[in-house]
């Protein structure tokens, strides 16, 4: 199985360096055209199947790159983005110097304890790829966000402590993984 891993596209908190998390923001235009580009790209490839995260930027990020209407996507809440709790809809440069230092080296610091903790995250994402490993897709697209999509990566690269966090997931760039 082929698994098409994208971050939905730009929305107008991204554009602000706001943290975003679980607040449901739609895509602005420009994410629009970033779907639009990142469906363009890769031809006529039709999916086995397209599932996102359940907040409206990636389910319409996921309509578009893949070429589906929203009520056939599956929509799963593991792959949602981390529960940024406090530090939700606060300027990146605002978020005290814990998140700082976790968010540019979550190898090194801990996730403060305001907000989901990293292990949580990574048992979801666990849970999500084995039972996705269980379906008879050969190709999937996978939605979801820019710090949810950094455990997808680890996890899907094997990487020991099961996060990519380098390079930073691009508004619609698609990563391939075989599984």
């Amino acid at each position: 199985m082929k698994i098409w891993l994208t971050r939905h596209g730009q929305t107008n908190l991204n554009k602000g360096k706001v943290m975003q998390g679980h607040i449901d923001e739609p895509l602005n235009d420009i994410g629009r055209q970033q779907a639009r580009d990142a469906r363009s790209a890769i031809g006529d490839m039709k999916f086995d199947a397209v599932i996102s995260s359940p907040l409206i930027r990636a389910v319409e990020t996921a309509s578009i790159i893949g070429n589906v209407p929203e009520e056939e996507i599956i929509k799963d809440e593991r792959i949602i983005e981390f529960n940024f709790g406090k530090f939700e809809n606060v300027e990146y440069s605002k978020m005290g110097l814990p998140m700082i230092l976790f968010w540019l080296f979550p190898e090194i610091f801990p996730c403060p304890k305001e907000m989901e903790q990293l292990k949580d995250a990574i048992a979801r994402v666990q849970s999500f790829l084995n039972e996705l490993k269980t379906k008879d897709y050969d190709n999937v697209l996978v939605v979801c966000h820019g710090g949810i999509i950094r455990v997808l990566n680890g996890v899907l690269e094997g990487r020991k402590n099961n996060i990519k966090w380098r390079p930073r997931p691009e508004n619609c760039e698609i990563r391939i993984f075989e599984v």
